[in-house]
């Protein structure tokens, strides 16, 4: 059974390799900004939601000539209530960091799954939430750290699965959520489907 990830994190990608599976990278072309503002004021976990849903429906509107299933995921950041996404730019990165080292924050990440050629309205999704407590690294840290590029594109300008996770002292809840994908909350996807995660598995 084919997986199609509708995302081109290489995160996410190595994350599902990781544990067996080998999906089709199929990037969805959705524009979050105008979705974002065009559904109003959302919580964190309604932000995830509905991207992760609108990137899962952006490709299943193609047609597949195996069955399999669409995924869609989306994650932001949530420190004192506040949301936050990439960074994009070293600038905003460092901003970032200095409000955000030595406290605990919040990865939201979304995740839908639609079975390939049925109706959108077959999809399901959940949000897995994980508590990130930081570290407090020194100035010289954060330059050296900033300077290399990974955190401007990934939510929240950090990682805990490569450069910066010497600078996250704990995570409460599934780590996976952190590098932008929940390998327990698809499990329980495709368990609604009636579908085994082994039936994911590359080599079968």
């Amino acid at each position: 059974m084919r997986l199609y990830l509708a995302s081109t994190s290489p995160a996410r990608l190595a994350t599902l390799r990781s544990a067996g599976v080998e999906p089709v990278v199929v990037p969805s072309k959705v524009d979050e900004a105008v979705a974002l503002s065009e559904a109003g004021s959302l919580s964190p976990s309604e932000t995830v939601a509905l991207l992760a849903r609108l990137k899962a429906e952006a490709v299943a509107a193609s047609e597949f000539d195996d069955s399999g299933f669409i995924l869609g995921c989306d994650s932001v950041f949530e420190l004192d209530g506040v949301i936050y996404g990439k960074p994009h730019t070293a600038e905003v990165a460092r901003q970032r960091w200095e409000l955000q080292r030595g406290k605990l924050g919040i990865l939201h990440t979304g995740h839908w799954l639609i079975p390939t050629n049925s109706p959108l309205e077959s999809g399901r999704g959940e949000v897995s939430s994980t508590e990130v407590q930081f570290a407090n690294p020194t100035d010289s840290e954060l330059d050296a750290y900033i300077a290399t590029g990974e955190p401007l594109e990934v939510a929240g300008a950090f990682t805990i699965d490569s450069l910066g996770g010497p600078f996250i002292s704990s995570v409460i809840g599934d780590p996976h959520t952190v590098v932008g994908l929940s390998l327990a909350t698809l499990r329980n996807l495709l368990a609604g489907f009636g579908v085994d995660w082994h039936e994911l598995w590359k080599d079968r």
